[in-house]
C-alpha cells in the first residue's frame, strides 16, 4: 500500500513543562480523539452554531484570538505537533474559551473522516509549510485533491480563507482553487485580509524578510 505524501514532518521539537502538562491536564477536556465518523458539532460545543475549521493552528495564538472575537462560532483547529497544541490547549483553559476545541492529528484524515459534506461555515488555513525547495512541492497541501475535498466539506456559501508569504505558493493556490469547479474567487485574483484574520508571527517575521503577503478567500458555489 502506497503511503499518501504528507504536508508536514513529525520533528521532535522541545516541549516545555507547561506545555507537556497541558496536553497532559487538558487533552480530554478540550481536545478531540480523531475517529472515522463525523462530528456532532451540536454535541461537542452544545449549540447549533456556524463551524470553522483551521488547519495548522501552530502556536494557537491567532486561533485563539479569532475564537475569542467570534464567540458565535464554533471553532475546530487542527495541529500535529505537540508543542502547539500544548500552547493552544492552554490558552483555551486561560481564556474559557468554550467555542474553540483542538484536533492533533493529520489534516486530510480529519477532513475525509470527521467532517461532514456541507458542514463547514468556512475553513482557515494561514501560512501553510511552503515547501520552498521544488523537489519538495509535491508535499505543499493546497493541490487538486485538497481543494476538492475542503470545496466538498463548505456549506454553500461558506468560505476557504488561505494566507502565505511565499510569491510562488500564493501563485500555486490561486491557480488550484481557481480550477476548482465548485468554488468561486470572492476577488480579482488575490483578497485583502479580512479584519477577523490578525496579523501572525509568521506574517511579521515575512514582512520582515521582505516577503508579500498573499490572502485568498474563495466561496463555495450556491446550489
Amino acid at each position: 500500500m502506497t503511503r499518501p505524501i504528507r504536508s508536514y514532518v513529525l520533528r521532535q521539537g522541545r516541549i516545555s513543562s507547561a506545555q507537556q502538562r497541558a496536553l497532559d491536564e487538558l487533552t480530554a477536556k478540550h481536545a478531540l480523539a480523531f475517529a472515522p465518523q463525523p462530528i456532532d458539532a451540536r454535541a461537542v460545543f452544545g449549540r447549533k452554531a456556524p463551524l470553522v475549521l483551521e488547519i495548522g493552528s501552530g502556536m494557537g495564538e491567532t486561533t485563539a484570538e479569532i475564537a475569542r472575537a467570534r464567540p458565535e462560532t464554533d471553532f475546530i483547529a487542527i495541529e500535529v505537533h505537540g508543542p502547539g497544541v500544548g500552547s493552544l490547549l492552554k490558552r483555551i483553559e486561560a481564556d474559557g474559551l468554550a467555542n474553540l476545541r483542538v484536533i492533533r492529528h493529520d489534516a486530510v484524515d480529519v477532513l475525509e473522516h470527521m467532517i461532514a459534506d456541507g458542514s463547514l461555515a468556512g475553513m482557515h488555513l494561514f501560512f501553510p509549510d511552503p515547501w520552498p525547495k521544488k523537489r519538495h512541492h509535491k508535499r505543499r497541501l493546497v493541490q487538486p485533491a485538497f481543494a476538492t475535498l475542503a470545496a466538498r466539506k463548505l456549506a454553500p456559501g461558506g468560505y476557504l480563507h488561505a494566507a502565505t508569504d511565499w510569491p510562488d505558493y500564493a501563485a500555486q493556490m490561486l491557480a488550484v482553487l481557481s480550477a476548482e469547479p465548485l468554488l468561486v474567487n470572492t476577488a480579482a485574483g488575490y483578497a485583502p485580509r479580512p479584519e477577523y484574520r490578525p496579523l501572525t508571527k509568521f506574517e511579521r517575521r515575512g514582512l520582515g524578510l521582505g516577503h508579500p503577503v498573499h490572502d485568498l478567500v474563495f466561496r463555495r458555489r450556491q446550489e
